[in-house]
This record gives C-alpha cells, sequence and structure tokens, in this order.
C-alpha cells in the first residue's frame, strides 16, 4: 500500500509526505496539537508515537529510515548512545580519566585506558572502513550502510535541535555529533564482543618480555577451569530463552514464539523498542540494541523470531614459537615472521598522552591474558595470538535486515546462509504458516576436533574438551583453519556444518548448546567448538524443556499460552531439593545447623518456611528469599557431592537428582541463609517482593522471578544489598519479551513487554512506564497494522527533519 494510502488510515489526508514544504494535518481529533514541524531540508521521516512511547518510524527508503531511526534512539537513549560512541572513538580517558572502570557493555575492559587503546587502535588500522567498502554479502549491503548513514544524521539533528534534559550527560561535552563510521563502529565492536572484545586488557597490555620472566601461568587443568568460566554462557550477563512451537501443537495450526532473551538492565546493550516501516519494502517490529540501525529480535506480518546466546566459542587461541634472538619474531614452518607494531596514543583528561604498542601477527593480536584467571605469558621462546574471525564480519544488520523482510522461517534460513553476520548467538523462528526454526548459525573459528587432536599444543589439549577454546600450534602450516566452500569468509564454518532444527512440535533454547532444542530429537554430529553433547544441562534448560514440552503435548497452544509460561515463575531447583532440605532440618537435634566458621545457627524456622514455600518466585511468593539465598550458596557445592543421583545422558532433563543433604555444604548453605536474613532483619517468610524490588519514581516495584541456579525461566539477577533491604536493583534478566502468534487477520498477534522500560532519562514518562507493568506482570499489545496504530489514544505524530 502506498504510503499516502496508509496515513490516510490516520485521517491524515492531502498530504505531501517528503517535501520540504510537507505538513502534518492531525492524525486523529485526540492528536491535534500534539505535532512537531522542524523546518529545513534534507533527511526526513515520519514518526507515530503510541502508548509507552513505542515509535513507528515511517520513511521512503533506507537513509531516511535510518534518521527516523537514530532520532528517535537519540531521544530516549542519548546518554548510553553519546557514552557508547565516545567508547569506539578511544576516547573515554579523554573525559573521564584512565582508570574508571567502563561498564563493559561494547568490550571487556577493566579500565578506560585498556578500552581506549583497543578502540583507537581499531579506528587508527582503519578496520572497520575497510570492512564497509567489501563488497555484500561479504561486507554490508548498500541498505544497511544507508541506514549507517541516516541513523548518524538523525541521531545529530536531535542533539542539535534538542536541549538534553537527563542528568548523566546534560551539559556534557562529550555528547557530540557522530559520523557513519562511529554507527559501524558500535557495530563492529558487538561483533567481537565474545572475541577480541573478552581479550582487550590482555591484547593491551601485551609488551615483550624484558629480562624479568613474566609470572608463569597455572597448570593445564587450571587453565581449562579458567577457560570454561571464562567461555559460560551462564555466567555472562547476557543469556536468553526461546521457544518455537509448530503448527502441530496450537490452536489453529500457525506458529507461536515466545522470545525472553536475558540483557543487561543498565548500559549499552540494553534494547529499544520500534516499528520500521518503508512502505512496500520493509514492515517490521521489534526491538534493537542501542546504536543498532535494525530491528535485532521482533515480528512481521508472517514471521517471528529471536535469538539466545549460543555456546559456540567465538576465538581461538595459536600459540607462536618465537625466534630465540627476537621474541616479536615467530616461527611458521621454520621459517620467520616479524610481528606487526600498531603504535596507538590516548589522549587522558589531565595528564599527557599515553602511548603504548600492540602487536600483530598472521592469525590475530598478540594477547598476555583471556581475564584475570587465564594468563598467556610472552616469554622469550613462546607467545599467543588471538583469533576472532569476527573481526572481519560487519554482517550481522543485513542478516536482521533479512529477518525482518521474511515472509517464513525458510527466508530467515536464507539470510543466515547469505549473510553469515551472527556472531554469538542462536536463532529461533516460527511463522504463520506453522512452521518451527532453530539454527545455531554463528560466525566461529573452523575448528574441527581434527584438526584439534592434530594441531593442539598440551594447553589446548586440556582447555578444548573442557570448554572449546582451542589452542593450536602456530608454527605449523598445517594447523591453519581451512575453509568450507559454502562460506561467506575463509577459516569459518559454512552453514552446511552447523546444528539446524526443523518443523518439530517446539525447538528450545535456554543457552546450552543445540543437543536438546528437542528432548525427543537431539542434535548430535556437530563440532566441539559449537557446544557439547550429551552433558549435563543448566537447570534452567531443564526446567524449560519440562514446561515447553508439556505444552506441546497439551496442544491448542495460542498466544495467551505463552503468556502464562513468561509469568510461571516455577523454580525447579526448589522443586527438586526443597522438600528435602526441610526434612532434613526438622530433623536436626536442636534444630540447629553449623555455618561457615563453625557457628552454629538455630534453623528450625526455616523448615516450616521451606516446607510451605510454593516453588515459585512470585513477589508474593513466602519462603522464596530463604531458599534462594540457600540455594546460591548450595549450588556451588560439587554435582557429584550435591546430588545423589548422578547424571545421565539417557534421562537428561530427570537428572541429577536426590538432593544429598548429607554434603556438609547444604548444611552450611542453610546456615548461612538464615543468618544472612536474619542479620539483614529479614524475616524468612517474607514475601519475595518485600526484598526483591527496583525503585522507580521514588515508589519500590516488587520484583518476580529468580536467578539462573533456581532455573527459573523469568529470569531475574538482582543486586544483593542487605543493608538496603534486599535486592534492590536489577543488574540483568528478562528484557525485550515477546509472545507472537497469527489468527486469520493480516496482523499479527502479539504481546510485547520491554522491562527496563524505552528511556533512561529519569525525567521521561516512558522511563519506568513498562516496568510498572513487568512488575505487575502486565503486557503491552503490539500496534502493527496502521488501522491499530490509528486507535492508540496516545497517538503523537512528528515529522523530524534535517535543518540545514
Amino acid at each position: 500500500m502506498r504510503l499516502r494510502n496508509r496515513l490516510r488510515l490516520l485521517g491524515v489526508a492531502g498530504l505531501a509526505l517528503f517535501t520540504v514544504s510537507a505538513s502534518l494535518p492531525p492524525a486523529t481529533a485526540s492528536g491535534a496539537g500534539r505535532e512537531r514541524h522542524p523546518s529545513g531540508g534534507g533527511l526526513s521521516a515520519f514518526i507515530r508515537y503510541t502508548e509507552y512511547g513505542i515509535p513507528h518510524i515511517v520513511a521512503k527508503d533506507y537513509a531516511q529510515l535510518g534518521f527516523g531511526t537514530g532520532w528517535a534512539q537519540a531521544a530516549d537513549q542519548v546518554c548510553t548512545l553519546a557514552d557508547g560512541f565516545l567508547t569506539v572513538r578511544g576516547e573515554r580517558s579523554r573525559f573521564f580519566g584512565p582508570d574508571a572502570a567502563t561498564d563493559y557493555s561494547l568490550s571487556s575492559a577493566a579500565t578506560n585506558l585498556s578500552s581506549d587503546l583497543y578502540f583507537r587502535g581499531v579506528r587508527d588500522s582503519g578496520t572497520v572502513e575497510k570492512l564497509l567498502k567489501v563488497p555484500a554479502p561479504a561486507g554490508p549491503s548498500r541498505d544497511v550502510k544507508e541506514t549507517m548513514r541516516g541513523f548518524a544524521a538523525g541521531y545529530n539533528a536531535w542533539i542539535a535541535q534538542n536541549r538534553i534534559t537527563d542528568p548523566a550527560c546534560r551539559d556534557a561535552s562529550w555528547v557530540r555529533p557522530v559520523t557513519a563510521l562511529d554507527v559501524a563502529a558500535r557495530g563492529y565492536a558487538l561483533a567481537v564482543l565474545g572475541g577480541q572484545g573478552r581479550g582487550t586488557d590482555g591484547i593491551t597490555a601485551a609488551q615483550p618480555p624484558t629480562a624479568a620472566p613474566p609470572p608463569a601461568g597455572g597448570t593445564p587443568e587450571e587453565a581449562a577451569s579458567a577457560a570454561k568460566r571464562l567461555l559460560s554462557a551462564q555466567n555472562a550477563d547476557m543469556g536468553s530463552n526461546a521457544v518455537a512451537f509448530d503448527g502441530s501443537t496450537t490452536v489453529n495450526g500457525r506458529g507461536l514464539l515466545l522470545g525472553n532473551p536475558h540483557y543487561p538492565w543498565q548500559g549499552g546493550r540494553r534494547f529499544w523498542q520500534s516499528q520500521q516501516t518503508i512502505p512496500g519494502e520493509l514492515n517490521v517490529s521489534g526491538a534493537s540494541l542501542l546504536g543498532a540501525t535494525t530491528i535485532s529480535i521482533g515480528h512481521n506480518a508472517d514471521v517471528a523470531w529471536s535469538h539466545t546466546v549460543a555456546t559456540g566459542v567465538t576465538l581461538n587461541l595459536h600459540q607462536l614459537t618465537l625466534d630465540p634472538a627476537d621474541p616479536t619474531v615467530y616461527l611458521v614452518d621454520g621459517k620467520p615472521e616479524r610481528m606487526t607494531k600498531r603504535t596507538v596514543s590516548v589522549p587522558v583528561k589531565g595528564a599527557a598522552d599515553v602511548t603504548r604498542t600492540q602487536w600483530w601477527t598472521r592469525y590475530g593480536p598478540v594477547t598476555t591474558s583471556m581475564g584475570a584467571a587465564l594468563p598467556l605469558p610472552w616469554t622469550a621462546t613462546t607467545a599467543y595470538a588471538l583469533n576472532d574471525p569476527n573481526a572481519t564480519n560487519l554482517r550481522m544488520a543485513d542478516t536482521g535486515l533479512g529477518f525482518s523482510k521474511a515472509r517464513g522461517t525458510k527466508d530467515v534460513e536464507r539470510s543466515l546462509h547469505r549473510n553469515q553476520g551472527m556472531p554469538w548467538v542462536n536463532t529461533i523462528a516460527a511463522d504463520r504458516a506453522g512452521h518451527s526454526f532453530f539454527a545455531q548459525s554463528q560466525v566461529l573459528p573452523r575448528i574441527t576436533d581434527d584438526l584439534a587432536e592434530r594441531c593442539s599444543t598440551p594447553l589446548g589439549r586440556a582447555t578444548y574438551p573442557a570448554s572449546g577454546l582451542a589452542v593450536l600450534d602456530g608454527s605449523r602450516k598445517d594447523c591453519a583453519l581451512g575453509s568450507d566452500r559454502d562460506a561467506v569468509q575463509p577459516g569459518i564454518f559454512g552453514p552446511g556444518r552447523m546444528p539446524v532444527l526443523k518443523n518439530r512440535p517446539y525447538v528450545e533454547n535456554s543457552n546450552d548448546s543445540a543437543w536438546l532444542t528437542n528432548a525427543d530429537r537431539p542434535l548430535t554430529g556437530y563440532e566441539r567448538v559449537f557446544g557439547t553433547i550429551a552433558t549435563p544441562r543448566s537447570m534452567r534448560t531443564r526446567g524449560a524443556i519440562e514446561d515447553v514440552a508439556s505444552m506441546a503435548d497439551k496442544g491448542r497452544l495460542k498466544v495467551s499460552d505463552l503468556q502464562r509460561q513468561q509469568f510461571a515463575n516455577r523454580a525447579p531447583a526448589g522443586e527438586l531439593a526443597a522438600s528435602e532440605v526441610a526434612k532434613w532440618c526438622a530433623a536436626l537435634p536442636g534444630g540447629t545447623a553449623v555455618g561457615t566458621g563453625g557457628t552454629p545457627v538455630d534453623v528450625s524456622d526455616a523448615c516450616t518456611v521451606l516446607r510451605r514455600w510454593d516453588r515459585s518466585v512470585d513477589s508474593d511468593s513466602r519462603g522464596a528469599l530463604l531458599f534462594d539465598r540457600f540455594w546460591r550458596k548450595a549450588s556451588a557445592v560439587p554435582a557429584a557431592e550435591l546430588w545423589k543421583t548422578p547424571f545421565d545422558p539417557a534421562d537428561p532433563v530427570r537428572t541429577p537428582r536426590d538432593l544429598n543433604t548429607a554434603a556438609p555444604g547444604v548444611g552450611r548453605a542453610l546456615a548461612d541463609a538464615v543468618a544472612e536474613l536474619r542479620a539483614a532483619g529479614i524475616a524468612l517468610d517474607a514475601p519475595l517482593g518485600k526484598h526483591q524490588f527496583v525503585v522507580r519514581d521514588g515508589k519500590r516495584l516488587p520484583i518476580g522471578g529468580g536467578t539462573e541456579s533456581l532455573g527459573i525461566w523469568n529470569k531475574t539477577e538482582p543486586v544483593w544489598n542487605a543493608a538496603g533491604g534486599g535486592y534492590t536493583e536489577v543488574s540483568s534478566g528478562s528484557s525485550y519479551i515477546q509472545a507472537v502468534g497469527w489468527d486469520d487477520s493480516r496482523c499479527p498477534v502479539a504481546r510485547t513487554l520491554l522491562t527496563y522500560s524505552q528511556s533512561e532519562n529519569p525525567k521521561s514518562p516512558h522511563s519506568s512506564d513498562q516496568t510498572r507493568l513487568y512488575a505487575g506482570e502486565r503486557w503491552v499489545t503490539s500496534r502493527f497494522c496502521e488501522k491499530d496504530i490509528a486507535r492508540s489514544p496516545d497517538l503523537r505524530v512528528v515529522r523530524v527533519h534535517e535543518r540545514r
């Protein structure tokens, strides 16, 4: 339908949308007097705002769509966006000083200086500019580059035409205009987040050895354990659940999708919600990561998709054999190759510029650590180089754009195959025709199990089986990664090697490997770098599979069933352990357990509380907080001690089980939890929401949900502050939630929720409105079709425009 005809549905007549002289009559009687008409020429777009400040952006081409998106994101999130642009320019130390910690949104850098040295090196080397010039599909398409150009112009227009009221950056000199290169660099930072971004401190600190030898690394076993902790999605601040049901399980034969990504509630990895429309070309609704120009997770009229953080290891190491006469020269098949020097200078607030040299090899940068627990010493004979295939991947936006234009799960798969741009996530999708789809389509180093067997160093022989992190012998050409014929770039797996499952009653992922995507059809045959097979699943995966398998068996599912699943708040760990703990507790002589340090604690009241607890983490659940504090401590006990019945790969959802209350750590955990709550003045049977809350607009909002170890679908990772009354903020957890299905109309049936709300600005009416909905387990009804947008009681139409 032509754009003019679409807007007539809003009551807009005689509109010449994209001319300088265009004016916008009232969209509806209730919308009169709520329009803005920035003057000027150049790029422009229309933004229709509906409830909760959700913008519906209409533009005639991709540049102008990017303009509207950049404008609207800046209106809601200017401070966080500006902070991120400062990061990718390598200028944090200039404004905030070198020693302050970053928020870890765009890398793992521990300090501003480390972050700046890395990103200024990326900028100085022209890395992103070169990738922008690579022809599609190996590089970004013209359409995506146009959205980047438009986004920068829209962001710049907003900051030029508006006064910033957010106290986080009001009158800040570091809020400045940006370029399309800045927008692309932010996307690049997200792509390398799991690779070079994870090794930032080690890359920027790496220097050739001096006369003083560096500290020795740990044993291979210690390194394997450290690598496992480092790479575990379960320990990160990002995770997710997603499930797609096919038509055999639903009331009308059409697909259903429930997406529940678990992302940080603060900082630059927040989602932001919108609808993007280019009439006749694109019409999609969903959420974008801040700074992204396309929809990251969403739906259109025919297909819905979500992502979960995958287990594939997006990097590998090459152990270098050095020339004994020069530690900046390494040997490959006996022939010397000199490392490349990158000298990087960073401006520092109140001090002289800091200049450091980074060292690069044919495999990537030299690094001296992967996190504090995994040192990689550069000695006179050995160094380590980090290979990150996503360092040549600027295709994530095109992959998402392909999803946005898809007409079914086949098109989702085609976009994954053509663009190969997803760095660290799985993709789960469902469509109107009743198909379900799962793919672990990641950009991963092409580490086959055979290559790892032939080429692993002693360190790699420990880390690869334990974590999927390969450490290869960099002195041998026959240990190169090679290529797949269907791969868009050398050194990565092609689509034909990736775990895929289609058209099953359900496909589900909760950040474990692809193995149990459907428990009745386990996926096998993939390389270890993708994840494990026939190994214990997380408590959240076990609970999720129980739930979705039961839903699929029940059948006749509707969107309302997805909504119930999101807020069921069932605690699988409680169902496995609470009764056993209550019985054991009740039998204790004198009701006393021994806590840490040998302190006796009267736990007799806890026995009754745990017995009566409803095994859920609703905000009104009594006993949930006690079990939560207990289980966080008890789950640190090794599984072999914690459970009587060990893991059985033939029964992976129900094992391990049968709590071993005789394990010393179990009693100690209960004693410590009881003592902790009493010291904080918190009743053992207090309702969860009284002590798990966030404060918005001066009011406490009780928050349900629970932590990873409890196995809760509606994951909440709160911040414990005993002196403040319990959990007083949420660091990460359920973020942009969508429950999507279809009926016989052309409009999808969609319910959404952005848990932390649309705007970061505390002065905005949309800084906490959806958070209040989340606290009350209520949803937003998606306004996707024009007739629904027109009926919004809060409809406000804004024409945004460059001034020239």
